[in-house]
């Protein structure tokens, strides 16, 4: 598995297992933008709850998966988003209205595009799901 792009490697895998049945995944990669990212996806119930393993070769994570990802992955190039353009993103990624959401990161935090426009602030994108 390349390294190049940790958190899209980990959303690969969330819908492979996803697909495959599984209810659990083992991630050996863990990074503060993986980990909100998957707090994001908690909060959006597309998974389950995850704890972070600590071992003498590192830090690893448990993923539990609730089956309800339909298909995630980062959005390359991350596009710069001004706070009036998230409805042309929603149609280039999402597959209806209100269903699914793009997470963007902003100087506000990482958050889900959403809360952003509420908000009124614009970032960078880095993923989606639905």
């Amino acid at each position: 598995m390349a390294l190049n792009d940790p958190l899209a490697n980990v959303l690969a895998s969330i819908v492979n297992y996803e697909k495959t049945g599984k209810k659990e995944l083992d991630v050996k990669i863990s990074s503060k933008i993986i980990k909100k990212v998957l707090d994001i996806m908690r909060e959006g119930q597309y998974i389950g709850k995850y704890e972070e393993i600590k071992s003498h070769s590192g830090t690893s994570l448990k993923i539990n998966l609730l089956g309800h990802v339909n298909k995630c992955g980062v959005i390359k190039p991350r596009f710069s988003v001004k706070k009036t353009d998230y409805e042309k993103f929603e149609k280039r990624y999402l597959p209806a209205k209100d269903f699914g959401f793009l997470i963007v990161s902003t100087p506000q935090g990482i958050m889900v595009h959403e809360e952003a426009k509420e908000k009124g602030i614009g970032g960078k994108l880095i993923a989606y799901i639905y």
